[in-house]
């Protein structure tokens, strides 16, 4: 049994204790970190290996930031998108841009399953420059992936912090939200065209009625009242659906003293 898990810590050098000890109840063999917050060289490697993790990381300074978390060693981790998309002779204008945040990283595990984990733009407010610049950034992440399709076909996982709902199950009030950011028709379209590369949503094969959420506004006691969105997602190809044996949702973290806003996502899948 495998066990991947995503997790926006919102800052893991504020968050460090939450993580590890909640690796030390729930020792996942990846855990994928978004919104690190902090710099390569200050990342707090220390505290996970001292509870038998190693960390490959992805970061900069207060903003955005990646990290895998992980039992075993990870193979070809490559950071960015910039090293798949050369790696395919790609044109690297737009990755070399977009690599400036650091938003995408991806190793493979011993069994051979490449996980992507992702940090995709929040897009701030609709038609706004950083809306259209999370709109870019699909599309560059949809010849990504097309790219690690085409270079090894093997089984791959994509999770992370989406910042969209898919659905209107997804949130905790739907009703005129096709204008609010992260559940535009457009954003949706957006996502949409990368499982239409032949990604499916597990947490659907195992729960299809609304109410379950992975994030929680810190404002107007969103989490104690429910009031949230799925927007932390596991994709994955066909064969790794079938054998997936769960998906879940640990809202615990979210209740602790000076939580991230954002929980764990969890998915096991058989061997």
């Amino acid at each position: 049994m495998t066990k991947i898990s995503t997790w926006n810590v919102n800052s893991i050098r504020t968050r460090i204790t939450h993580v590890t000890d909640w690796l030390q109840t729930n020792p996942v063999d990846v855990l994928c970190l978004q919104e690190t917050k902090v710099v390569d060289a200050d990342f707090p490697h220390t505290p996970f290996e001292e509870i038998g993790y190693q960390a490959e990381i992805f970061g900069q300074k207060a903003y955005n930031g990646v990290a895998l978390i992980s039992k075993s060693p990870l193979t070809n981790v490559q950071a960015g998108f910039t090293p798949v998309l050369e790696a395919a002779g790609k044109s690297l204008d737009e990755a070399t841009f977009f690599d400036e945040q650091k938003r995408v990283i991806t190793g493979v595990t011993a069994s051979g399953l490449r996980v992507v984990n992702l940090y995709v733009p929040n897009g701030s407010s609709v038609g706004s420059e950083k809306y259209d610049y999370k709109l870019r950034w699909f599309r560059l992440l949809k010849q990504y992936m097309e790219c690690l399709l085409a270079v090894k076909p093997k089984p791959i996982l994509i999770c992370g912090d989406f910042n969209i709902a898919l659905e209107d199950r997804d949130i905790y009030k739907p009703e005129g939200r096709e204008k609010h950011i992260m559940s535009t028709p457009v954003e949706r379209e957006s996502l949409r065209s990368i499982l239409e590369l032949g990604f499916a949503d597990v947490f659907r094969k195992f729960t299809a009625e609304s109410g379950h959420y992975s994030w929680w506004d810190y404002r107007a006691a969103s989490f104690n009242r429910n009031m949230g969105w799925r927007i932390d997602h596991h994709y994955l190809t066909p064969e790794l659906y079938e054998r997936a044996t769960s998906c879940t949702i640990d809202k615990a973290p979210r209740g602790l003293e000076k939580p991230s806003d954002h929980t764990p996502v969890t998915v096991e899948i058989s061997d």
